[in-house]
């Protein structure tokens, strides 16, 4: 099969086009032929050698989602059948032509979606379900408030909590984006550029703040929650050592947490696929909610799409194309 490769770590040059061998697929696991897969921060930093992957996956194959049609499936396996369209989450070696999946981390493909738009959906509904509703316990009627906005995981975050009943606000770096968050569904987004976000948003103040961020937003982060409010961190991308104001912290009763996914046990990703069918998919299905798709390249051309990403001017998802006769479907 062909995949792109992690030539050594560097900047997107370092993407290449090889030859691997199609992965043996486990009992309870099936083979998917990919139709699209889904570009994310993570995949960078796995190319320039700062996001290593985890036992079992792929370490020089990026990719953490996909979609596509299940071709074989192991022999413990029985919710699957060849055939079936599905998308899922995996560890690492989506930017390939196959992979393999525990097949109860596998979702169907939503009806009304195109392979590219299912592609776009597990790395940022399972983070967004985990962390903003489970994590962070977001419930109906409170304030949520995401930084990156416009961002994949952003986009996902405001339409999923706009859906559920909370108020949404977010910030982003332009005028551009800040529009686009709002046209799917902020209620106000601060252009962090142009305004200081506390000082915007002080007045109304949080439930549960998503935030991929950390560095000198931290404080902000915590003066701008409510009492029994709740900060989660799923980056640190200003970085992740911060001076905090513990007293303060238990005086007002928060919470501050954060997780990552990539390495949890496929037992924990299982749940969290249930969970997602039930909440999620009915969303989805229903047109509540939508990956925008910003761009779509060949797989080949995956330099291109890390280049796109690093840029940080795209407004929703970048997907790579793996088999353009499933990816138009």
């Amino acid at each position: 099969m062909k995949a792109i490769t992690i030539s050594r770590p560097g900047g997107p040059e370092v993407l290449q086009l090889a030859e691997r061998a199609i992965p043996f697929c486990g009992p309870d696991e099936v083979l998917i032929k990919v139709a699209a897969a889904g570009v994310n921060r993570p995949d960078v930093f796995q190319r320039k050698g700062h996001y290593p992957a985890p036992p079992g996956a792929s370490e020089d194959i990026p990719g953490l989602e996909v979609s596509g049609i299940v071709g074989t499936c192991g022999e413990a396996v029985t919710r699957w059948q060849p055939g079936d369209a599905v998308c899922v989450l995996i560890a690492g070696g989506g930017y390939s032509e196959y992979v393999t999946a525990h097949a109860d981390i596998c979702l169907p493909v939503p009806t009304g979606l195109s392979f590219i738009e299912a592609a776009a959906l597990p790395e940022t509904i399972f983070t967004v379900w985990h962390n903003v509703f489970q994590r962070g316990r977001l419930k109906k009627g409170e304030s949520l408030l995401v930084h990156g906005g416009s961002s994949g995981i952003g986009t996902t975050a405001i339409q999923l909590a706009t859906a559920l009943g909370s108020a949404v606000y977010a910030t982003a770096g332009t005028d551009e984006k800040c529009k686009a968050a709002g046209d799917l569904g902020a209620l106000r987004c601060v252009n962090y550029k142009k305004a200081d976000f506390y000082t915007e948003l002080r007045s109304v103040g949080m439930d549960v703040i998503l935030d991929m961020i950390a560095g000198d937003y931290t404080d902000r982060n915590i003066k701008l929650l409510k009492e029994e409010g709740r900060l989660v961190h799923i980056n640190a991308m200003k970085g992740s050592k911060v001076q905090i104001d513990i007293s303060d912290i238990m005086r007002r009763r928060l919470t501050i947490t954060g997780s990552t996914l990539r390495a949890r046990e496929n037992q924990f990703k299982s749940a969290l696929a249930h969970e997602i069918l039930e909440n999620v998919w009915p969303l989805i299905e229903a047109g509540r909610l939508k990956p925008p798709i910003y761009k779509t390249f060949p797989l080949a051309d995956a330099a291109s799409a890390h280049a796109l990403m690093e840029e940080s001017t795209h407004i929703g998802k970048i997907v790579l194309s793996v088999d353009d006769t499933l990816a138009i479907r």
